[in-house]
């Protein structure tokens, strides 16, 4: 027994020893566990055993038996069980009692009896869960079925001077067999256990030592050990040794740790944008804070604290006082060209992800804008709007700092600051619908209003 449970592994199913072999998820089925093993056994059989000498002979004469099973576990606690057993039984008499006899008043000294038999079974599992290890080691069973025996006994004739009988008979024959028994099992791995039980095989007839007293009935007794393999994949677990208790729990913890994972996950998740939000603010007020309020923002003022109300170029420093030219009023008209112009500008506009950067291939239509300021000194109005995505406050800054952003550049090709109004509504003028992916990046805009 114990050379086939080192040899067993790469023959059967192997162990495996993780957890997520161990144990499946509750209600997962039958499917879910490996549910077939045989199993083979060598004992001693007796009708000495079994009934004390109640079956005519009382001297028990030691032979070997042996078996094979083929078991499907139906549920965690029954199975049905296949089995095969053959052997020899032998007895004879004690010194005080020279023979036996049968009905017919013939004595005999001894038997032997070649016997095969074929029966189905249930057996029952009893006291599996343990509940002090989280995995089962030990396995209780009671055992009960039907068969069929074909026995060959031989009977050894009483020689002495009163009532000689035949030297020796036999005969063939076969029965009906009742096995009822128990036994318990030692798990060694996932793939091997070792089996020891005890059956008591009840036979349908009054003959099986070859000496018939009807109406008794002959039955023998089977002690075995032997060895029982699981069978099927090695990623799953055998029904008979399963502990639901453990599996219930281990689907408890198993679903907590995923929770939590999903939670710090979620956490790291929220700080990485905290950290985003943190940084796009900082980066609005870089280019939206004019300290000194002349419409330049500062970081592209050149002539920072410059006096409020005194003018300035798009560097932020103070135009040259120039004597006041006579007033002449000229009518300047906004053309198609014009509208053009700003079309493009507004087409061709982009900004960094949250930002109010403005991205370098925008340039070259802010460049004729500002010099259609210049050329016809028009005034220009700003408006920057957001989508629906984030906190108003937040919308609000990134619209209004985008606006500032463009009249800083414009002031900074030549623009009059003073002419440029910079303003932002942040998510409050929709022109789309918030709800899909193209009316928020329609949202997402900057208008030009020239006159």
């Amino acid at each position: 027994m114990l050379t086939g449970a080192l040899l067993s592994g790469s023959v059967f199913a192997q162990t495996n020893n993780s957890e997520s072999n161990e144990f499946v998820k509750p209600f997962a089925g039958s499917a879910a566990y490996n549910t077939w093993s045989i199993g083979i056994n060598a004992g001693l059989p007796s009708l000495i055993l079994a009934t004390g000498g109640h079956n005519t002979f009382d001297h028990w004469q030691p032979t070997l038996g042996y078996g094979l099973s083929i078991r499907d576990q139906i549920v965690h606690s029954f199975g049905l069980q296949l089995d095969y057993n053959g052997g020899t039984v032998k007895g004879g008499v004690s010194s005080n009692v020279p023979y036996v006899f049968n009905n017919a008043g013939e004595r005999y000294t001894n038997f032997s009896t070649k016997f095969n038999q074929v029966s189905l079974s249930g057996v029952l599992n009893f006291a599996t869960v343990d509940y002090l290890r989280r995995k089962n080691a030990v396995q209780f069973y009671l055992n009960g079925g039907l068969g069929i025996v074909y026995y060959t006994p031989t009977v050894t004739g009483y020689n002495g001077s009163d009532f000689p009988t035949t030297a020796s008979s036999s005969f063939k024959s076969s029965a009906l067999v009742m096995p009822i028994g128990l036994g318990v099992k030692f798990k060694v791995s996932d793939a091997v256990a070792i089996n020891l039980g005890y059956n008591e095989n009840f036979i349908d007839a009054s003959s099986f030592s070859g000496v018939n007293q009807y109406p008794k009935t002959s039955h023998y007794s089977y002690g075995y050990g032997g060895i029982e393999f699981s069978l099927g994949s090695k990623s799953k677990p055998h029904l008979q040794w399963a502990n639901p208790i453990a599996s219930i729990q281990n689907e408890y913890l198993t679903e907590e740790q995923r929770l939590q994972r999903q939670i710090d996950a979620q956490k790291a998740a929220n700080d990485q944008l905290r950290a985003d939000m943190a940084a796009a603010n900082a980066n609005l007020a870089k280019y939206t804070t004019d300290s000194d309020g002349d419409g330049v923002s500062d970081f592209f003022d050149k002539c920072p604290g410059t006096p409020s109300g005194v003018k300035v170029d798009g560097s932020g420093c103070p135009l040259p006082v120039a004597a006041p030219a006579p007033a002449s009023v000229t009518k300047v008209f906004v053309t198609e060209e014009d509208r053009k112009i700003v079309k493009e500008a507004i087409r061709n506009l982009e900004f960094d992800f949250g930002k109010a950067t403005i991205r370098a291939h925008s340039y070259p239509s802010l460049d004729r804008v500002a010099q259609l300021l210049i050329d016809k000194n028009f005034s220009l109005k700003l408006a920057g709007h957001t989508d629906n995505v984030g906190s108003s406050d937040a919308n609000m800054r990134l619209s209004k700092a985008r606006a500032e952003s463009i009249k800083s550049y414009l002031v900074s090709k030549g623009a009059n600051a003073s002419s440029i109004e910079a303003t932002g509504y942040g998510k409050n003028q929709p022109i789309a619908t918030n709800k899909t992916a193209k009316g928020r990046q329609i949202n997402r805009r900057v208008e030009f209003t020239l006159f």
